[in-house]
């Protein structure tokens, strides 16, 4: 850092500022130092800086499925946004399931991550172990954490109840729900069949429980198998609302299979506004969370424990908009 100050002429501070990504340096001295860093092949020594502050600059991040898109976008916006903050991401798949998601924070701790911001599915927020990790951790999901830990989470029943009131408003009053198996405990299964209830319930409907349609994953295949069966039941339907877009674009797809025109026959409408939303034939309405906001939240707290382990915990949940495409209209 020494050689890289001297070849910029400025001081160790202002390169260490630089190297850190942190304000307060012009932009004519970051571009030479950035230039001196690239002539001297300077590269930060990540072992002794780690051994001098005891920080490593690396966050984690756990996500049940790297693979589905909805995780991909969240994996991509926390990166960009602790880059901003100067810190690098580790991403690890946990497979939705409540060991993968302790052995993500115990990974963490191992390999010395700063702090840990955990997309959960399958943990019990009453482990014992979850309550006992003394480390910076920021949860991500549908669970209630009473407080203990900070979390950010989807508006699922808000906008769930949005999307149902929106096919309500376009005339449909024979709405099925395309979601997960089990209605049971706090999850995003059970959060957004409850916004699909509310909605009715404002407005003095009641949905036929025989327009419950449960896939076997949360796939795209697993949408066009329940579609199979919504068309193969006799059932009149003239709307569907699907726990997520990943699920509504294997609906989309079933229900061609079996003759019936979107949204001629059935409008359809998602959640989560994946990038592949816009782009179906016809285009996916949907809720859409504000995942920049949501990963910013995270990080935002994530550093913020890091540097205050001390603070009180807190509770966010991102802010929405209902994306109106063709699918509804």
């Amino acid at each position: 850092m020494s050689d890289v100050a001297r070849l910029a002429g400025v001081s160790t501070m202002t390169v260490s500022n630089v190297v850190n990504n942190r304000p307060g340096v012009s932009d004519p001295v970051r571009v030479r130092v950035q230039e001196a860093i690239r002539q001297s092949g300077y590269r930060v020594n990540t072992s002794a800086r780690t051994l001098r502050s005891g920080r490593t600059g690396v966050i984690g991040l756990a996500v049940p499925e790297i693979g589905r898109s909805y995780f991909g976008l969240l994996a991509a916006h926390v990166i960009e946004q602790a880059g901003r903050l100067g810190f690098h991401v580790a991403v690890e798949q946990t497979g939705a399931a409540a060991d993968g998601e302790l052995d993500a924070i115990a990974h963490s701790h191992t390999l010395h991550f700063d702090g840990l911001i955990l997309s959960a599915v399958g943990i019990d927020s009453r482990d014992r172990r979850l309550a006992e990790a003394d480390y910076p951790i920021v949860m991500l999901g549908e669970q209630d954490y009473g407080g203990r830990l900070d979390h950010v989470a989807m508006p699922n029943e808000q906008g769930t109840r949005a999307a149902t009131a929106h096919l309500i408003e376009r005339g449909c009053r024979r709405i099925a729900v395309v979601t997960g198996g089990a209605l049971e405990g706090v999850n995003v299964v059970t959060r957004r069949y409850q916004g699909y209830l509310a909605a009715h319930a404002e407005r003095g409907l009641t949905p036929d429980p025989a327009l419950r349609f449960a896939v076997t994953t949360m796939s795209p295949e697993g949408g066009r198998d329940a579609a199979h069966r919504l068309a193969g039941s006799g059932l009149a339907v003239d709307g569907v609302v699907c726990v997520t877009d990943t699920v509504a674009q294997g609906v989309l797809r079933g229900l061609a299979d079996r003759g019936l025109r979107v949204p001629g026959d059935i409008r359809l409408v998602g959640y989560d506004d994946i990038p592949e939303a816009a782009m179906m034939v016809p285009s996916l309405s949907t809720v859409a969370p504000d995942h920049r906001w949501m990963a910013a939240k995270a990080v935002e707290l994530v550093v913020g424990r890091i540097h205050d382990g001390g603070r009180p915990a807190s509770e966010h949940v991102a802010p929405f908009q209902l994306m109106t495409r063709e699918s509804t209209r």
